[in-house]
């Protein structure tokens, strides 16, 4: 029987008027096609039961004189606004409405039919009992026998599921904590390993310390007594004038050594003093960053597992016996991260101007060798200083050894990486200007920009070679030996900043208000490379580190390093203000500098996400109250090559010189 309902479930409804044609014999299915025959039939009464107004199931069915049947509602509705039949047109009036009362007995029939269809076999035999049905007590009780076993099946499966769903979940959470336990077992022998090797080169550099102080004492003996030796023959001399002379020059020398002796230990306490108070030091910025400094230590390891190779290294680290590439390298980390705490002002200087009331320095740029370095702003000049002369001369007022007045206000500069005397700046009107310093004038200017221009740079691999972007959604190719741009790339956002990959000519990374940076191969610019995603707002600047390393600020208030080789996030900063100002960005090998709005200088380490040290601008001819200092915000910096000494500027006009201190 199941075969055969299988079989004549789709092709009945299309079989049966040829059979009741030919009038063959009947079917073994016959008895499902009749039920399918039956639900066609009841499916197309059901139509007859459809008000021809609303298309409902008829309710408060009303006949017309003309024999149609409609909702009361639907009619009465009809002929408040008609006078004819809906269905054949014919004239009617509400006077012709008569109740259909067979309609609503056959609705109320239909209607019970299916709701005992669908009812279910329990809600059949309540129905059954509720209407007075007789049952025996033995049928009773054979039927609350049913129901018990059923019960207790029913309560065996819903336990067995708990309790596989609690199996699973044990079982889950095992394997995560295997997982777990292999991670710290992992981790305990990674530790195990750099202690035991650690603890073999501190005993080293130990018996190192000892066997030089063993030396220096024993010259040191060998010094003074030879110096007694020599100094009491000379007090004593035939000659009383020499002797009195020579006498009380011998006395003296010797006193002299007493005193000397005594500042060396003096002098060597307080060494040893300031020493025992810098490891102190050192170890509270440990403390401090302590679950950041764990998970780079964790992740160099996990990396690079293997034997410490000098040419991949740091070459500051001596190879050791027993060292990895990752603790090495975590070493390098650890001592420059907790070298530094502080940022010492060593000079400062205001960028004024007699003719210009508005100081803010938008951009502050050290030249190819760092002896000079110029800054440029609103006050549409760029000025030239001798950085050795700041540094050292203690005045306020520092002279610029050039000055080059501009038409516009300046936004960008950047120096020549291979002629020392060129640098090129880009202005608010798009102009793009190559300057001779030594002649203090103009070599090439580029008006192809619509609009304002925000950013310049020159190529580290090719000299004549600069690019630019602008607010007109354009990048800009530039070459000092052609009057027009060589190459042009269109985009669908403001261009807030460009640079190129200081390892190639080829390759720009460009900063947009669409917040995100779009890595280029300028060979073939119809796509980037990549388009680097995570900012919330747009990135005012991007910076290299290294070839490989790009480092991007955005007014999120968030900084973020790339990995240009392998396309992807490394580390995101956070700790400064930068919601809607340019506020600079700098880098080197190991640090990235940036401003806040707060009016503050913030430090970062490439390899950790939180601020290693700060910087707070002063208002020196105010009072330096909590407003006057919020007013401001910093709006340029610059790294002195990979020294720990640092150019920065704010909106005021103070340039300030900042070297990392312990």
């Amino acid at each position: 029987m199941e075969e055969c309902s299988t079989g004549a479930l789709v092709p009945a409804v299309k079989v049966a008027p040829f059979l009741s044609s030919v009038g063959g014999s009947v079917d073994p299915c016959s008895s499902d096609m009749g039920r399918l025959t039956e639900e066609k039939g009841m499916s197309e009464v059901d139509k007859d039961f459809l008000c021809p107004i609303c298309m409902q199931i008829v309710k408060d069915a009303f006949l017309t004189a003309c024999g149609h049947s409609f909702c009361y509602m639907c009619i009465i509705t009809h002929l408040s606004n008609k006078s004819d039949c809906p269905c054949c047109a014919q004239s009617l009036c509400k006077n012709q409405l008569f109740p259909n009362f067979l309609l609503d007995k056959l609705l109320k029939k239909t209607s019970a039919q299916q709701i005992s269809k669908s009812a279910s076999p329990v809600e059949h035999f309540r129905q059954a009992l509720q209407q007075g049905c007789e049952v025996s007590i033995k049928e009773l009780d054979t039927l609350l026998a049913l129901l018990t076993e059923k019960k207790r099946k029913m309560e065996q499966e819903e336990a067995e599921r708990n309790m596989q769903i609690l199996l699973d979940f044990l079982n889950c959470l095992r394997k995560q904590k295997v997982q777990e336990l292999n991670e710290v077992q992992s981790h305990l022998q990674f530790l195990k390993e750099d202690i035991s090797v650690v603890e073999r080169r501190r005993m080293d550099l130990y018996r190192a310390k000892d066997r030089y102080s063993v030396r220096l004492r024993t010259l040191g003996g060998d010094d003074s007594s030879n110096g007694a030796r020599n100094s009491w023959p000379s007090s004593i001399d035939n000659n009383s004038s020499a002797l009195r002379v020579r006498g009380g020059t011998s006395s003296w020398n010797i006193q002299g050594r007493g005193l000397q002796r005594n500042d060396a230990l003096s002098a060597s306490d307080s060494q040893f003093m300031n020493q025992s108070g810098l490891a102190v030091a050192r170890k509270k910025r440990v403390h401090a960053l302590f679950d950041e400094l764990q998970e780079c230590y964790l992740q160099k390891r996990r990396q690079m597992n293997q034997p410490y190779s000098q040419l991949e290294r740091n070459r500051s680290i001596i190879p050791r016996e027993g060292y990895t590439a990752g603790l090495a390298d975590f070493q390098s980390v650890l001592t420059t991260l907790t070298r530094y705490s502080r940022m010492r002002v060593i000079a400062e200087l205001r960028h004024e101007d007699l003719f210009h009331s508005a100081n803010i320095v938008s951009s502050i740029e050290f030249d190819r060798d760092y002896e000079l370095f110029a800054t440029a702003g609103v006050s549409k000049c760029i000025k030239v200083f001798d950085f050795s002369s700041v540094v050292n001369d203690p005045a306020d007022m520092h002279t610029a050894v050039v000055e080059m007045p501009t038409r516009s206000k300046l936004s960008c500069l950047s120096w020549n990486k291979f002629t020392k005397n060129h640098i090129a700046s880009t202005d608010y009107e798009g102009i793009v200007t190559v300057w001779d310093v030594d002649t203090r004038q103009s070599i090439m200017e580029y008006e192809e920009h619509e609009k304002r221009a925000w950013s310049v740079d020159f190529s580290c691999t090719e000299p004549s070679m600069l690019v630019s972007g602008s607010d007109d959604c354009k990048v800009k190719v530039w070459c000092t030996r052609q009057e027009a741009s060589v190459l042009n790339i269109d985009m669908k956002a403001n261009i807030c900043c460009v640079k190129y990959n200081p390892g190639s000519s080829n390759c720009i990374a460009v900063g947009s208000a669409d917040h995100h940076i779009h890595y280029y191969d300028l060979r073939n610019v119809s796509q980037p490379l990549h388009v680097f995603t995570g900012h919330r707002k747009t990135v005012s600047y991007v910076k290299f580190l290294s070839n490989y390393e790009l480092a991007s600020a955005s007014t999120d208030s968030t900084l973020r390093l790339w990995n240009v080789k392998d396309n992807m996030p490394v580390r995101t900063f956070k700790g400064h203000t930068n919601e809607k100002n340019f506020v600079g960005l700098t880098v080197n090998n190991e640090y990235i500098a940036c401003g806040s709005e707060t009016n503050e200088v913030f430090v970062y380490h490439k390899e950790i996400s939180k601020p290693v040290t700060w910087h707070r601008f002063g208002s020196p001819d105010m009072e330096d109250t909590e407003d006057d200092a919020g007013s401001y915000f910093i709006s340029a910096v610059c790294w002195k090559s990979d020294s720990p000494t640092m150019l920065t500027a704010n909106s005021q006009g103070t340039i300030k010189v900042l070297v990392l201190a312990a």
